[in-house]
């Protein structure tokens, strides 16, 4: 098999040409790896390699219904025995994990060949791929963008064509983001609807969930099928459809009633390919026969923005806390601007932390009365293009001063400055109207459907009611019939 007939097939194709006997699993594992290494000096999307256990694997017996194509987990809360879990950082990339998370256990019961671990930034806490200990991850479209966070190693392997699909987590955005800036199909499922065991259970607060960025609907349907069983020793369990995901996605989604903004909830301003996206989704939701109107939730954007933030930073300085009892590490070990958020986290009380928590069910509620009058929620991903390398780093003054504040141990100051407000709202403002559905716990996606003049992607952001996978995913399928993306190919990477 040629590389280009093998980026021909998304992974449900893979394995049926595996089953069929026309492909064996090692093949199509040599030319993952071959792509994997001609790609990955210029996108830094590999933490950790496993070609060993791969190739072993690969040679052994398979069965699932992914069984024989190749896959990458993403470099946080996925872990692989024996393999360190790096989360981004320095002072965890030598420590092994002691056994496999549920949906790796669950991946490699469906058959899949794992031989590696994308990046992602510190702990996950950014809208773009880039740390000091792994260095910048790009995006495969242009080598000069992000391709957003926190899954962009995963996005940009996807992308590039290393995998047809990957494993990716989702806390505030980071499936969606990144499949909007690389030009996939991304759905976050609702609260509960993953695993995130053994090690975790209701990860932050309920925001964090599994999931997978893919180029096709079906491979994303047949993966949510793998991935949500309930597990015994989740905090709750919610309940799953009886039909299967990949047989709901056969079905029409049926005239639905969808309101859409292009105002983001930050009140900061939206790019106007941002909102051509989303006049274009409206334009051909209606030639599929779908009721489409403007319309958004009664929620005050910038309060929600504010109390997610809360929530974030005193989980990170937890992890940080964490992880340097487990390593030994120091708290100047890490990032400076993940060191300034922890120190945010650090300087929140506890019944500060109690209140931003307990106004979450202020905003599920809202959003609840809107999904009374509208099927689904629709916006745009990214209120502007996949943003340039660098954009978001740290103006030069706080850059400055930040290093200075945290080593005299003062950087629970840094919460209580306007400086810090205004950081967090132009940090949300290039991606605005994810945090909505990890706050209320709800199923959203990002779907391939737009792009700049220049062929940058752009997604259309969908947001619907506990419960409403299965719609999601049929109304995703509508559009890829509509509209299709996965032939779709970044240019050939050339050097920067």
């Amino acid at each position: 098999m040629r590389f280009d007939e093998y980026r021909a097939h998304d992974a449900i194709g893979l394995a049926e040409l595996v089953a069929a006997g026309e492909v064996r699993p090692i093949e199509l594992l040599e030319l993952a790896l071959a792509r994997c290494a001609e790609v990955d000096p210029d996108l830094g999307i590999v933490t950790t390699l496993m070609e060993g256990p791969a190739r072993e694997r690969a040679t052994g017996a398979l069965d699932g219904p992914f069984a024989g194509v190749p896959f990458l987990v993403k470099d946080l809360m996925q872990d692989y025995a024996g393999h360190p879990t790096s989360a981004g950082t320095g002072p965890l990339r030598a420590v092994p994990a002691a056994e496999h998370s549920i949906v790796v256990r669950r991946w490699l019961d469906a058959g899949v060949v794992i031989f590696g671990k994308t990046t992602t930034p510190e702990f996950g806490c950014k809208a773009v791929t880039v740390s000091r200990t792994f260095g910048i991850t790009r995006n495969p479209w242009d080598l000069t963008r992000t391709p957003g966070g926190s899954s962009g190693g995963s996005a940009a392997a996807v992308a590039a064509g290393v995998v047809p699909v990957a494993g990716a987590n989702d806390g505030g955005g980071s499936i969606r983001i990144p499949a909007a800036c690389t030009g996939l199909f991304g759905l976050k499922p609702g609260r509960g609807m993953v695993p995130n065991g053994p090690l975790a259970g209701d990860s932050i607060l309920g925001a964090g969930v599994q999931g997978v960025v893919s180029r096709s609907v079906r491979d994303t349907a047949a993966m949510l099928d793998i991935l949500s069983p309930p597990d015994p020793g989740a905090p709750y369990t919610v309940a799953r459809p009886l039909q299967p995901y990949r047989e709901a996605i056969a079905l029409p989604p049926g005239p639905l009633r969808i309101g859409f903004t292009d105002r983001s909830p930050l009140g900061t301003p939206v790019h106007e390919h941002a909102t051509a996206v989303v006049t274009e989704t409206a334009r051909l939701l209606e030639s599929l026969g779908h009721v489409v109107e403007p319309a958004e939730p009664d929620i005050d954007g910038l309060r929600l923005a504010r109390d997610f933030m809360t929530v974030w930073t005193t989980h990170l300085a937890a992890s940080i806390a964490q992880t340097c009892a487990r390593t030994g590490a120091s708290p100047t070990d890490f990032d400076v601007d993940t060191q300034a958020m922890a120190a945010v986290g650090r300087s929140v009380s506890g019944p500060a932390l109690v209140a931003a928590g307990e106004r979450w069910n202020e905003y599920t509620r809202a959003l609840a009365e809107f999904h009374s009058r509208y099927d689904l929620l629709l916006s745009p991903t990214l209120a502007e293009p996949p943003l340039p390398i660098g954009r978001d780093d740290l103006p030069r003054v706080p850059a400055a001063i930040l290093p200075h504040l945290l080593r005299a141990g003062a950087g629970h100051i840094v919460a209580r400055t306007g400086m810090y407000r205004a950081t967090v709202t132009a940090n949300l403002s290039a991606a605005p109207f994810t945090q909505l559905a990890n706050v209320t716990g709800r199923p959203a996606m990002s779907v391939p459907l737009g792009t700049t003049p220049d062929g940058l992607p752009m997604g259309a952001h969908f947001t619907g009611p506990t419960g409403s996978e299965a719609l999601l995913l049929r109304l995703a399928a509508q559009l890829e019939a509509a509209a299709p993306w996965f032939d779709r190919h970044p240019p050939e990477i050339a050097p920067r």
